[in-house]
């Protein structure tokens, strides 16, 4: 059974063998085995290449709502800040 020269791994030359692997999760659920491109811990078609990703502003997507702005999810996150301060000074009132 070592020996099998149909195994795909006998098959690939060994630099190919060596490289580090992608390790991105699947549709399936397990981890890509391609080789990382190099200089990148993910595979060509994970991220790895170069110009991979979203673009970054009004250039992906429409913004109907604009839920999901750079800006609206800062001010969510004074208003959270807001409130945690509202809570614990309300806290602090009902402890005297």
């Amino acid at each position: 059974m070592d020996s099998n020269p149909m195994h795909s791994l006998a098959r690939q030359p060994t630099p190919f063998r060596l490289a580090p692997r992608c390790c991105a999760r699947t549709r399936q659920g397990l981890e890509c085995q391609s080789p990382a491109v190099s200089g990148k811990r993910r595979c060509r078609m994970h991220g790895g290449a170069r110009g991979s990703g979203a673009p970054r502003g009004s250039r992906n997507g429409s913004y109907t709502l604009g839920l999901w702005t750079q800006e609206m999810q800062e001010l969510r996150a004074e208003a959270r800040a807001v409130i945690a301060d509202s809570r614990k000074a309300l806290r602090h009132l009902a402890d005297r």
